[in-house]
């Protein structure tokens, strides 16, 4: 069975966090982007009331959830104890089905739901916002882990 461990792709700490970092970025980037085109619509007369609550609701979701667990999955990482963990250990192996269902739901409300487009935005901006402002938790964190100690 030790060659299996052999075949594990590896990488140093601070590369994971920048995978996790670059991975919450790119969702995030992707689900604002999925809203450019539903909320601008020709049908939506006011788009800003479709914005403005979705950028609220990125912050809500940064301050208490996202950014919680990104703090948690960096400290985790950090706290590793082999130099250079499975490129998969960026995020907990049980969180891997709930990111399955999370995207099979994405897809179920995207294509079959009858919740209008525009309204379904607000939903996508404040989730894909707060993936977004939360992955600079892994880039502060490499940051921190590149710092020089500090001297007493």
């Amino acid at each position: 069975m030790e060659w299996i461990n052999k075949l594990k792709p590896r990488l140093p700490k601070n590369w994971l966090l920048l995978t996790a970092g670059l991975m919450w970025t790119a969702v995030g980037s992707y689900l604002i982007s999925l809203t450019i085109d539903w909320i601008f619509a020709p049908t939506v007369e006011s788009p800003w009331l479709f914005w403005l609550p979705g950028i609220g609701l990125a912050f809500l979701i940064f301050r208490f959830g996202f950014s919680r667990l990104a703090r948690k999955n960096s400290l985790r990482i950090n706290n590793l104890d082999v130099e250079k963990p499975c490129l998969f250990a960026f995020q907990e192996w049980h969180s891997y089905p709930l990111i399955a269902f999370m995207i099979g739901l994405g897809i179920t409300l995207r294509n079959y739901a009858p919740i209008p487009k525009a309204l379904l935005g607000t939903m996508y901006i404040g989730i894909g916002g707060g993936l977004g402002l939360s992955s600079f938790r892994y880039y502060w964190q490499i940051f921190r882990n590149k710092r020089p100690p500090s001297v007493s």
